[in-house]
């Protein structure tokens, strides 16, 4: 029993400082820029490891990035940012749904067609808030622990930073396409322009890829992205920006 006590205590102490090592680091970053995300860094070792060199990141300043990209964002990937604190329940509860229905549907056109069941689209319910936390600091894994850690951060980046200064970092750091992060590196790589030169259907354009960029990015003529966009539009002078 001693070992065992002494093991969950060690544990514990090991689970306290690594948050202390997150909390730390996001407080940080209400003044300095983080250099790299998580994600990136998976990214550079993938990267590396096909052989390809390709990387495109040049952080810019909230008011360096145009705001019909911060409205497009807000209106496609969460048009509650600005009000909520981190999390919508009813949203995830909504994806967990529609993800069950999908898989569902998928067995049984498996079923009818007698051949091997493939993967249903997976639909998240995620905030801005924690798409960052995920990606800023934690793995790609998918666990229920890991889960839990992105909501204790997700309530920690909106106790120690505002709502820009999320949006700022993650406009800056999140993927575009393959090795090409943040808003300044896809206006370049997409249309030859800054990131404080989009206009509305460039924005709303880049908005629509940022669930699968990888895919819209070999895809540009994609009829899906085109009309996507067109929606997004719509709804961008109601979002609210902080």
């Amino acid at each position: 029993m001693t070992a065992l006590r002494r093991w969950f205590v060690l544990s514990l102490l090991g689970a306290l400082a690594l948050q202390a090592f997150f909390i730390g680091r996001i407080a940080l970053m209400a003044a300095l820029d983080p250099q790299s995300s998580a994600f990136q860094r998976s990214e550079i070792w993938r990267l590396a490891g096909a052989g390809k060199l390709r990387w495109r990141q040049d952080w810019r300043g909230y008011d360096q990035i145009a705001e019909s990209l911060k409205r497009a964002v807000i209106a496609s990937e969460d048009d509650e940012f600005a009000r909520h604190e981190g999390v919508q329940w009813e949203a995830i509860e909504q994806a967990w749904q529609r993800n069950a229905q999908a898989e569902a549907a998928a067995a049984r056109r498996a079923a009818a067609q007698n051949r091997p069941e493939q993967p249903a689209a997976v639909r998240g319910g995620s905030t801005i808030t924690q798409q960052l936390a995920k990606n800023l600091l934690l793995s790609g894994e998918r666990t229920f622990a890991r889960k839990g850690q992105e909501l204790l951060l997700t309530y920690a980046l909106e106790a120690l930073l505002d709502k820009r200064r999320i949006l700022e970092i993650y406009l800056n750091s999140v993927e575009w396409g393959e090795g090409v992060f943040g808003a300044e590196a896809a206006a370049r790589h997409y249309f030859g322009k800054s990131a404080a030169q989009l206009n509305d259907w460039e924005a709303a354009r880049l908005a629509v890829m940022l669930p699968r960029p990888r895919y819209f990015e070999k895809r540009p003529n994609s009829a899906y992205l085109s009309h996507r966009a067109g929606v997004i539009m719509q709804r961008m002078a109601a979002a609210q920006v902080p």
